[in-house]
């Protein structure tokens, strides 16, 4: 029993409200994985060309950029549990249809890419007041960080196990099979939330709620006076719309041209994924004292990834060097999380956080438009290691905060009470 205590992280022994929210998440984020690599196949399979698989991804995309804030102010003003049954309620319906839809053979490109816009509003509500309601079901603070790198050691694994599941059900059944465990996944979710009671958040809701651009411009207050989260926002943008889109565009064409096939990709993606889990792991142990500072250094190995992938090295340097960037995103971003939890209030926190979501997909679509054309007419490599150097360049820019550097943890509470002031 004692190495088996030993073996299960403790945050999971100690928090029982935390416990169920994260396994009601590991098989959503799961099935969040196998949708994504199926569905621009499920379009394909109603007829549909490339530009219809672009016109169906944007059509989740978008969504999510317009209702992320909304979602923030909802979150912040209502029950977040009720709020992330609705959404999950909600994409469980949006998937059943599609994945219905697509095994009768009567589903057609623009069918698919209405359901994949509900799908996006639906998941522009449930991401802030997620982030909102994690700090609601841990008893102290200090439970923040190995919570939070559960969180993203279950991102780290889906990324793998997604894909390898989508694969096999795309090609032995079809796409169809692939929606309707999605949303198999969501129904997990559902009643895992209707049996989670978080704690009350700390500071009581306010009898008369503020008109709604009111609550929103609140919430920017918020972001305004830390400059540290106005500096990590300015980051995430630089990282999101410079380096990703080597990742999304320009790496598996690079490396399947010069190192193998697809083959040669999936074995790097596998490697970064592995390299986040160890990250995660890092972080259920490892608690810096200065936790925004180890993220800003985590930042500068993250940018690199784009100049990884034009550096001309073997696969099995790639993947050690890829293996090495996991690490470094998911440090970065756990502990981004980690301190907005920690200092930021807890009735403004869903605010916040949409601030951030959208700053971290905002300038996505714009990046990867853009970065093909620039790499036909610079080239591939160049445009690699140029991607790496800007988002290098934007990290040392965030380190150079003084805020960020020297952002305390909670223990402190006289240093914390100024950080915030």
């Amino acid at each position: 029993m004692s190495r088996t205590r030993r073996l299960v992280p403790e945050v999971l022994l100690a928090e029982p409200q935390f416990r169920l929210l994260f396994a009601g998440q590991v098989l959503s984020l799961i099935g969040d994985r196998v949708m994504l690599v199926a569905l621009p196949f499920a379009v394909l399979e109603t007829g549909g060309d490339l530009e219809a698989v672009g016109l169906v991804v944007a059509a989740e995309l978008v969504p999510f950029l317009i209702f992320a804030l909304v979602g923030g102010v909802v979150s912040d003003r209502s029950d977040r549990r009720r709020i992330l049954i609705a959404s999950d309620v909600a994409r469980l319906v949006v998937q059943a249809v599609g994945g219905a839809l697509l095994i009768a053979d009567a589903a057609s490109p623009l069918a698919l890419g209405v359901l994949a816009g509900l799908y996006g509003t639906a998941d522009a509500f449930f991401q802030p007041a997620f982030t909102g309601l994690l700090p609601q079901t841990v008893s102290h603070p200090g439970q923040l960080q190995p919570a939070n790198a559960l969180r993203g050691m279950s991102f780290s694994v889906s990324s793998i196990a997604g894909p390898v599941l989508a694969g096999a059900l795309v090609a032995g059944i079809g796409a169809g099979a692939a929606l309707l465990f999605d949303a198999a996944s969501f129904a997990v979710s559902v009643a895992c939330l209707l049996r989670l009671r978080p704690r009350v958040a700390a500071a009581a809701p306010e009898e008369t709620p503020p008109p709604f651009l009111e609550a929103m411009r609140v919430g920017w207050r918020e972001v305004r006076s830390r400059r540290w989260i106005v500096a990590g926002l300015g980051a995430m943008c630089a990282y999101h719309g410079i380096v990703l889109p080597a990742v999304f565009v320009l790496g598996p064409v690079t490396i399947s041209d010069r190192l193998g096939g697809p083959g040669a990709w999936a074995a790097v993606v596998v490697a970064f994924g592995i390299g986040s889990i160890l990250g995660d792991l890092a972080l259920l142990r490892f608690r810096p004292r200065h936790a925004l500072l180890v993220a800003g250094l985590a930042l500068i190995g993250a940018s690199c990834q784009a100049a990884v992938y034009g550096s001309g090295v073997g696969l099995v340097a790639m993947c050690v060097l890829q293996c090495a960037a996991g690490v470094g995103v998911t440090l970065f971003f756990t502990l981004w999380e980690v301190s907005l939890q920690e200092h930021v209030p807890g009735e403004a926190l869903s605010r916040v956080s949409s601030f951030d979501y959208l700053s971290s997909t905002a300038l996505m679509p714009v990046g990867a438009a853009v970065v093909g054309p620039v790499a036909a007419a610079a080239g591939t490599q160049e445009t690699l290691l140029a991607m790496s150097a800007i988002g290098v360049a934007c990290a040392l820019a965030f380190l150079a905060v003084p805020e960020v550097r020297r952002l305390p943890r909670p223990e402190d509470d006289a240093v914390a009470e100024a950080a915030l002031g």
